[in-house]
């Protein structure tokens, strides 16, 4: 039997379509969605946690912001010590973290906002702004969960109590991080040092 050989043509327009799809599975696909996102985190507000005030998120134009949805009964917990300790060290150069309560993750949040605003300060002293508490999973979540999640991926939404996303001095939406990662991992650190040395935006 004679055994027919792929034309050189052929041959050429597979090892480019292999090409194409490994330079696809190579790049990060979060930076490209972030580099092209529509909108800005500036175009979402939350309430305060004490008082139902409003709290845009244009009001941290300028600064970097890592916002976290936090829970007062998850083993993640004492991730707040390392939040604080985050801010405290870096809140003189731009960084805010902005702590936003959450249900969604095992029920692990079901207090009023009296009793998680008293929990934080008496537990872990906590002074970083912290948000009324929201919905921040599935299609009922919070608009800025739901322009997070489109903007990075669905695989980037939260997942359980402590997630992490931070957002640049212009308010693009720069990357996430999972709750296993802790305020302190060196990979989060270097992430918040490097949009801290970007020039503030006006």
């Amino acid at each position: 039997m004679t055994r027919i050989l792929p034309s050189p043509i052929h041959m050429l327009r597979c090892s480019m379509f292999t090409f194409f799809i490994a330079g696809l599975l190579m790049f990060p696909f979060t930076k490209a969605r972030a580099e092209t996102q529509k909108g800005s985190a500036y175009d979402y507000s939350f309430t305060t946690l004490i008082g139902e005030e409003k709290l845009p998120l244009s009001q941290f134009k300028g600064k970097v912001v890592l916002i976290v949805n936090t829970a007062s009964h998850c083993g993640f917990t004492k991730q707040y010590t390392g939040l604080q300790t985050l801010y405290d060290r870096y809140k003189d150069k731009g960084l805010v973290v902005l702590g936003v309560p959450a249900n969604d993750f095992g029920a692990q949040e079901p207090g009023t906002s009296g009793e998680i605003a008293e929990f934080c300060k008496l537990n872990y002293g906590v002074t970083f702004p912290m948000a009324a508490k929201q919905v921040v999973s599935g299609d009922e979540a919070h608009p800025f969960y739901l322009w997070a999640r489109d903007t990075l991926g669905f695989g980037t939404a939260p997942k359980w109590n402590f997630h992490k996303y931070l957002i640049a001095r212009d308010g693009t939406l720069v990357d996430y991080f999972n709750s296993t990662t802790s305020p302190d991992a060196s990979r989060l650190v270097e992430a918040v040092e490097a949009e801290l040395a970007k020039p503030a935006t006006h």
